[in-house]
């Protein structure tokens, strides 16, 4: 193997709409020597993507099926509808389900929310993309109800969107697959979660040599401190009371037998 094999990396699947250039700043702040590599993959093939071992984590949409993966779920989009700027839908803040009912509503094929009945009119035919389906919006085919990322990933001029307030969600989350929990993918997670850098969860534990080299160094520096201290081995020893203390001796009591001479009268 070559030592560019050997070294340590990361990659990150992510899905249209989700933005992770924060956590991949702090990645780069906290790993500066382990590179974090982005892997865009389609909504619908992120799960695959990591039980198939093209990405070490993926930042992927709920619901999914996570059969062998484990999930964090990070946080719940708004969903907006899709509209041209002089559609009726424009002059207000919010709309339902139900009053989109006389409009045709697109359906891509790539549709990332789960609807128990659509909305308003089905198309003739349905979209391949969302990408497809907003320039329909554009041409004035049709309405596209989509998480608030994805309307923003696709913005154009001549559109806009507004919040559906019934409709289904999307949930963004972290994902990884349940046997490749490495230390590496604790490491993110614990940047997803906030976790500060001297936080003990989300880092790999010192290993058992690497405990003993730090206790070794503490004590080495507290035989240091001692040795530092009045009293320790390394001091010398003050002379007992009337013993012969040498020179230092004299000089502290000022000579034996020898008192201040007496004034006469």
């Amino acid at each position: 193997m070559t030592s560019s094999e050997e070294s340590p990396s990361f990659r990150l699947a992510y899905v249209p709409g989700v933005t992770p250039a924060k956590w991949v700043r702090i990645w780069n702040e906290r790993q500066p020597d382990v590179p974090l590599a982005l892997v865009g993959v389609p909504a619908a093939e992120a799960a695959d993507t990591l039980r198939d071992g093209g990405a070490d984590a993926g930042l992927l949409r709920l619901p999914t099926d996570r059969a062998g993966l484990s999930a964090i779920p990070l946080y719940t989009e708004t969903t907006v509808v899709v509209v041209p700027k002089d559609h009726v839908v424009a002059t207000v803040d919010e709309v339902s389900v139900e009053e989109l009912a006389d409009d045709i509503v697109l359906h891509p094929l790539d549709d990332t929310l789960v609807w128990e009945r659509l909305p308003g009119r089905p198309a003739i035919e349905r979209p391949a993309t969302t990408a497809d389906a907003v320039e329909l919006v554009a041409a004035g085919v049709g309405l596209l109800v989509v998480p608030q990322s994805l309307a923003r990933l696709h913005h154009r001029k001549d559109l806009t969107y507004r919040t559906v307030s019934d409709a289904p969600q999307s949930r963004v989350a972290l994902s990884w697959p349940e046997e490749e929990t490495t230390d590496l993918v604790e490491d993110f997670i614990g940047i997803v979660r906030g976790r500060t850098v001297n936080s003990t969860r989300g880092r790999p534990r010192p290993s058992a040599q690497s405990k003993d080299k730090q206790q070794k160094g503490r004590q080495s520096k507290d035989k240091q401190q001692k040795g530092r201290q009045p009293g320790s081995g390394t001091a010398r020893r003050k002379p007992a009371a009337g013993g012969s203390g040498g020179r230092s001796a004299r000089g502290a009591s000022g000579g034996a037998g020898r008192g201040k001479p007496r004034r006469r009268s």
